[in-house]
Formats: structure tokens, sequence, C-alpha cells
């Protein structure tokens, strides 16, 4: 016992210090466990199979689908218009979301859905996700007492009193003590929280694609020479497919996107767009292209078809929705002296055939250029083609420069595909599975993520790279300390000594010793495992004083979901560790104020609500 405190203590300073990373710190105390014969092997490492651990990386990968087909983008800038580019009433809004939204979904699923959508409305807003994320990992924390179901720790308290022949709690009753606390978290972190949270900076800043468009607009004039055209009935192009014209080569005109109704009547709202037609695309009556060619070409290619002009305003609204979404994108490129570009000539709107990805505009010496051009060194260009194309161009034409990052671009584009709503779907559907508990929630998070996969919302290469191996880490390494804790006594000597200690005194002191005692040892021990060691000392401690166990039962729900003072305590808070650039310190100082709020909120209303 004394070796373990020993190693608990030294595990907690090293956190505290900061000198290592959180993940290091935590396989040290892992291993420290094991070489002083603590824990045996499969005790160890039991973290690692640990089905919480499991669940935890399959959601940061269906965190990355929901960012990669817009979603984030979406809710991110529904959150900035609400808050009117607010930070204190964003912070609200983050804060007051995650709540309502753990009620229903696990904590750890309502964070992985956040998570990206609050990194990107804070930086869209002027601050720092760091201001942002921990009321996220709280405001989930509070969320989960709003109902029976909203986290294990309500669950087990209520199984509790049902296995001792008494009445459970209904599904809602929680709602009595955690509503009260959800709005004092809420004005906590908007007139005091806020003011303790700290400032860092981080590497997870998105690209804005807003601005990135005004550069382009104003620098290479992309919105010139482009024309929406309307494929009329008597257009012989009607039937034939796109590569049986050479539309560049004859015409001087490039062929950029193609949009039809669906063919069902059901669906004929919804329209179908081949970003990037290929020589095998048919073109069909009423087809709508847009093209880029010089006014000259276009009108000939308009009367030699038989075409309809429709409107295209240059503006960059328009030009976004015409040219970007999650599967096509654009970047800027510059030709570096030694490129096997220079010396080509090439027209505007045509394609660098290897990696199929159009030259959409170009400049020179800050002067945008036209027509067919003679590459130099040093000319920078729009390009337009599929995300992962952009991505890999370096490796095909060697001595370029992309400008900036394709992969983070294009997880802040606002705009919505049907692969947008496979990636909600399958969001729909885990919650369902995990509200229906119609499966382990391990496995649910783990189907998603391979549909998430499959479907293409998160291309296999790429998913690992969604996953913050930080918290994962760290999670699954501290797990073995709660086992420890368990193994040794140290906690039932713990909880015994304060029930003899306070038992005597009042059923309050009784409550406060329980609450303090849980909250303790929720910073370090998974809250569901806290709960189940703490119920039963918690009901012997009600019978021996003749009192109802009812609100020994809500002080144990309410403190063990109290872990504020340290990462490691909740799945919830190592999530955002990374993310939001946090040391161990920083939850300390904001929690502590938050903790002593609920337990003075909980000493005070549930004698009210449950009599003694």
């Amino acid at each position: 016992m004394l070796t373990l405190l020993v190693i608990l203590g030294i595990t907690i300073l090293l956190f505290v210090w900061g000198k290592f990373p959180p993940d290091v710190v935590a396989l040290m105390s892992m291993l420290s466990l094991y070489l002083t014969g603590i824990l045996d092997i499969q005790e160890t490492l039991s973290g690692f199979s640990n089905t919480t651990v499991i669940m935890i990386a399959a959601l940061f990968i269906i965190g990355e689908g929901l960012s990669r087909t817009g979603w984030t983008a979406v809710a991110g800038r529904f959150f900035l218009d609400w808050a009117k580019n607010s930070v204190p009433k964003l912070l609200v809004i983050v804060t007051l979301g995650s709540s309502l939204l753990s009620g229903f979904v696990s904590n750890t699923g309502t964070v992985a859905a956040l998570l990206p959508v609050t990194v990107n409305a804070a930086w869209n807003a002027g601050t720092l996700p760091s201001k942002l994320l921990m009321p996220v990992a709280f405001g989930s924390n509070t969320g989960g007492l709003l109902t029976l179901t909203g986290t294990p720790p309500n669950i087990i308290a209520s199984n509790a009193l049902v296995e001792n022949g008494l009445a459970g709690f209904s599904f809602f009753e929680f709602s009595l003590i955690g509503l009260p606390l959800l709005l004092i978290s809420v004005l906590y972190f908007r007139y005091v929280g806020f003011r303790l949270l700290p400032s860092h900076r981080t590497k997870n800043k998105p690209m804005a694609i807003d601005d990135e468009m005004h550069k382009w607009i104003s620098n290479y004039s992309i919105g010139d020479n482009l024309y929406r055209l309307r494929i009329r009935s008597m257009s012989q192009l009607i039937g034939t497919k796109v590569g049986d014209w050479d539309f560049e080569e004859k015409h001087n005109v490039s062929l950029m996107r193609l949009r039809r109704r669906h063919p069902s009547p059901l669906q004929q709202r919804i329209p179908l767009f081949v970003e990037m037609p290929e020589p095998e695309t048919e073109i069909r009556y009423h087809d709508i292209i847009t093209v880029k060619g010089e006014p000259e070409d276009v009108d000939n290619f308009v009367l030699k078809f038989h075409l309809g002009v429709l409107a295209l305003v240059p503006e960059m609204d328009s030009l976004k929705r015409e040219l970007i979404n999650q599967e096509v994108g654009m970047a800027e490129m510059i030709v570096t002296p030694k490129s096997v570009l220079v010396g080509k000539t090439i027209a505007l709107g045509h394609y660098l055939r290897k990696m199929g990805v159009q030259l959409l505009a170009a400049s020179r010496n800050n002067v945008p250029l036209k027509g067919k051009i003679k590459i130099g060194a040093g000319d920078a260009f729009v390009i337009r083609g599929q995300w992962k194309n952009i991505e890999n161009l370096k490796s095909v034409y060697e001595n370029i420069v992309i400008s900036g990052s394709p992969e983070a671009l294009s997880k802040n584009v606002d705009v919505i595909t049907p692969r947008s709503y496979v990636a909600l779907g399958t969001l729909i559907v885990m919650i369902l599975l995990l509200v229906l508990n119609i499966m382990p929630g391990a496995i649910a998070a783990l189907v998603c993520a391979g549909i998430m996969m499959l479907t293409g919302c998160v291309p296999i290469a790429k998913a690992y790279h969604g996953i913050s191996w930080t918290s994962v880490v760290m999670i699954a390494a501290m797990i073995p300390m709660g086992l420890a804790l368990q193994k040794t006594g140290v906690a039932q000597v713990a909880a015994d000594g304060l029930v003899t200690a306070l038992g005597n005194y009042s059923p309050i002191a009784l409550l406060a010793g329980i609450f303090l005692l849980t909250t303790a040892f929720s910073q370090t021990i998974n809250n569901s495992a806290t709960a189940v060691l703490m119920a039963p000392i918690a009901l012997m401690a009600s019978t021996t004083l003749g009192v109802s166990p009812k609100p020994y039962m809500i002080g144990v729900a309410v403190s063990a979901s109290t872990a504020f003072l340290t990462p490691v305590g909740t799945t919830t808070n190592a999530m955002v560790l990374t993310a939001g650039g946090y040391k161990f310190k920083d939850y300390l100082t904001v929690g502590a104020p938050l903790l002593l709020l609920f337990l003075t909120i909980t000493l005070l209303l549930v004698p009210l609500i449950w009599p003694f």
C-alpha cells in the first residue's frame, strides 16, 4: 500500500510539473506498478484491451469523418452566427450544447462530435481552442447527470438500490440535481472560468477557406471566363460522352463540372454533381455544365452546340459553391526553376493529365495571366482537382511548391454533399445503438468507424491520423492505477475510515465526506470503477445511521462525475488535452472552483430533494 501511494504521488507530481508528455508519465507509472510487483503482466496491460480505450479511438475516427464531410465547418459557422462572433456567447453555446447532448449520448461520443467543431469555431471567432475545449469536456460530464443513462455512475447507483430491494431512480430523476449543476457550470465559465482558462497556442488552426477565396479572386481573377451552360433539347451533345469531343484542343473550352437531376421523380430536387467529368461521362438533356474559356471561344461553343447560357456571378460565395466541396478543391501552386513544367505552353483551364489537376488561373509578378501561357520559373497557379490528387501532386511533378495545406483546407469546406449525409447518418446510427443499448458501446463505435472508412468519409490511409494517440495511450496506461488502488486495499481502507470518522456527526457531514472521497478517487480512477467502489459503502453507511440511502447514492453519482482536477480523471478530459494544448495544472486551476461549487450545491439541494 505504501509503495502504491509513493508511485501515485510521484505520478501526480510529474503530471503537474509538465516536463514530460502526459502519455509518457502514464506509461512510466504503469511500468512501475509491474516492476514493484503490485500488478501482474495481465493486470498491467489491461488498459490496452479496455473497451473504453477502444471506443475512444473509434470515436476519433468518427469525428474525423464529420470533419472531412463538412459538418464540422457547417456547425462551426452556425455556432459563430448564433454567437455573432462574441467569444463569451460562443463559450456558453458550446458548454450548454455539450451538456444537453451528453444527457442522451455518451460523454465520449459528445466530445468526439464537438471537438473538431469547437476547434474550428474558436479559431474563426478569433480566440484559441484552449478557451473553449475544457468547458466542452466539463460540460459533457455535467450533462451526464440529466438522465439515468447519461453516464455509467448513474446506472450503478440506481442498480445498487434495486439490488438491495429498494426503488431505483426514474429516467429523468437525476435532472433534479443535474439541471441546477448545469446552470452553475454555464454561469461559472461565462463569468469566472473564462478568465482562468489558459491561452495556449496549438498547431491545429484550420485554414480559412473564405480568406483563400478572397486572395484568389483578387490576385488571380479566378472568376473570369467561367460560364454555366445548359444542354438544350436540340444539342448534338445529348447522348454522347465527354471524351468524344476533345473540348480543350478543338474548341479551347475546359469542362469543369456537370450538374444534373436525379432520374427518380422522388429525387428530382436533389442535384447530382460530377465534379471532374471523365471522358466516359455521358452528357444528357438538361445537364448544366460549368466551363472555362475565352469569351469568343465560349460564344462559338454555345452557337455550335445549341446551348443555353445561365448566370454565374463571380462573387466569393457563388464561386465557392461552384468550385469547391469535400471531394474537389483548390490550392495555390508555385513553379520553381528546376521544375519540368518550365517552358511548357498550356492554356488556362487545361489539365495536368498525370494527376487530373486543372490549371484554373495564373499569376506572374502579381499580375493575372490569361489565355495560353508559356510557364516560367516563379509563376503561380490556382489549381483545381480532387483533394487527394492535389496532396500527391508534388510526388509526380518535382520542384513545385503547394502553398498551405490542402489537407487542412479540405476540412474547412462548409459545402454539404451526398457523402456528408452518409457521415451524419452514421453518427445517428451510433447514437441509436448507444441509447437503445443494442450492442456494447465499443462495438457500436467500431462498426460506425468502419462505415466511415468504407464509404470514403474518412480515407482509410488517413484514419489513424485523426486519432489523438497521446490521449488514447495515456488513458490506457492509467487504467491499471485504478485496479491497483482496489487490489491493494487502499481504496477500501480510505472509505472505511471516512464512515467511522463522520458517521457519528450528521447525515450531511457524511454526505460531504462521501462526496469528497468519491471525487478524490475519480481524479485518477475511472468514474464507473469509482461508483462501483463507493456505492456499497454509501449504502452501508445509510443503513448504520438509519437514514434513506437515496441522497447518498445521488452524492456518489454526482461526485463520480466531478473529475475536474486532472486530465486522466475522465476520458473526455483526456480527449481535449492535446487539442487544447493543456497542461496538468490547467485542469487544477479551472476545475477546483467548479468542484467546490458542485460540492456546495449538492449539500444544499440533495437533502431538500431526497430527504434523509
